[in-house]
């Protein structure tokens, strides 16, 4: 665990040798604050929400809450006791647990560098750019019972693939992939048939995680003409165990990048942006092998939840959506092994002599994020990551009614 400071306070659910079951805990420094049992002290109004030791209840209780919680855990951090104290616990004594029950989710295109990096790839020779792509942000629902806390091993799924020479044929992808991907956590539900606007992004997005949203770029390639991912995108996307409060992100807001196509109403973000300054590191079996830049994402995440409720769709506490791949100009800027080794043409070397076009069997992928800081020259904030290591598909079968559902990792130690 990386230090957090005193001033981001992101949120786990965590899990200790120390008592049974989880409990919400808050990263402070480099050790995890206990606020299931400090809310008794610290808000005991609210101490209830955070009893089930997920932040369920939190979500839920909406931006008034978010604020009171916040203020009163800014004062302990800034003025720490002795009883404060006796509320941390080591953060290699802690398991990280998923932080919230997840209800839906949606994956976005918002990246322009990365769709006209896949469209050169996948349809060479024709306009790289889907001619809706500048007028709303491209998305896509996923599957919310496969997303995954950080730490949780990535089997190699399998699928319908088709060859360069027309055969099809089923089997374990050959073309893994990583995506490194900022989420978004809603928190206050709307009601149906009501859209969101871009003025109250903050009044429903709770904060902030690390995704990393796997793919297999050949099953994708074979399925998704004509309605787009499905099994090459739905077997497991990652997120950070910590969820950053979007109030800790007010100093790394930036105006999105210029937009050569005017916006529809609901889209038009001018007077209230939520642009991002956040900086990622890909990391592929300990070598450093792209840092994707936030900052130059063409949709803000404002603009998705827009986009996303303008047809009346609602949302609900523990729904969440994600950037889609961050990319950036320049080639070592690049958040995919498919745009980096350019669906490979050009693999990507590793410190220990190997090379790679996509992910192999014992492969270990970290993505983690750090906010640069308005008016502090130099000054990140840490925001946490993601890792998870690829194992073999050994065997495949279908599950019987009369088995158990296999066991699914719960976590790991951060």
């Amino acid at each position: 665990m990386t230090d957090f400071g005193r001033s981001t306070l992101p949120y786990c659910s965590f899990r200790s040798t120390d008592f049974e079951g989880s409990r919400v805990g808050i990263g402070i420094g480099t050790d995890v604050l206990d606020l299931t049992t400090a809310s008794s002290v610290l808000v005991p109004e609210l101490a209830g929400l955070f009893a089930s030791g997920t932040l369920d209840d939190l979500l839920a209780a909406g931006p008034h809450v978010w604020r009171v919680v916040r203020a009163a855990l800014l004062g302990a951090a800034s003025h720490p006791t002795e009883q404060l104290e006796g509320w941390l616990v080591k953060a290699d004594h802690v398991t990280l647990d998923l932080p919230f029950h997840v209800g839906d989710f949606v994956d976005f295109y918002a990246s322009e560098q990365h769709a006209i990096n896949l469209g050169r790839i996948l349809r060479p020779g024709t306009e790289p750019l889907t001619a809706s792509w500048k007028h709303l942000p491209v998305g896509y629902h996923g599957r919310s019972g496969t997303v995954v806390v950080s730490g949780t091993d990535i089997i190699r799924p399998s699928g319908q693939q088709r060859s360069t020479d027309g055969d099809v044929t089923v089997g374990p992808t050959l073309r893994l992939d990583l995506e490194a991907e900022l989420g978004f956590v809603v928190g206050a539900r709307s009601e149906l048939g009501i859209p969101i606007g871009v003025d109250r992004f903050a009044s429903h997005v709770f904060g902030v995680c690390v995704v990393n949203d796997w793919s297999a770029r050949d099953l994708q390639a074979w399925e998704y003409v004509p309605l787009g991912p499905f099994l090459g995108k739905s077997f497991a996307t990652s997120i950070s165990g910590w969820i950053v409060p979007l109030a800790a992100l007010e100093d790394a807001r930036v105006p999105p990048p210029h937009r050569d196509v005017p916006v529809q109403d609901y889209l038009d973000d001018a007077a209230e942006p939520w642009g991002l300054d956040i900086g990622f590191e890909v990391w592929l079996n300990g070598t450093l092998i792209s840092t994707p830049p936030f900052a130059g994402m063409y949709w803000t995440g404002a603009q998705m939840l827009a986009h996303m409720t303008v047809n009346g769709a609602s949302v609900r506490p523990g729904d969440l959506f994600a950037s889609g791949t961050v990319s950036g100009a320049g080639a070592p800027e690049r958040g995919s092994l498919i745009e980096l080794g350019w669906d490979g043409r050009d693999p990507i070397e590793l410190a220990d002599g190997t090379s790679r076009s996509y992910l192999a069997d014992g492969d270990s992928v970290t993505i983690s994020a750090y906010a640069n800081l308005r008016g502090a020259e130099g000054e990140r904030s840490w925001l946490g990551e993601v890792e998870g290591t690829v194992v073999a598909r050994t065997r495949v079968r279908t599950t019987e009614l009369s088995e158990p559902h296999p066991t699914v990792p719960e976590g790991r130690t951060s």
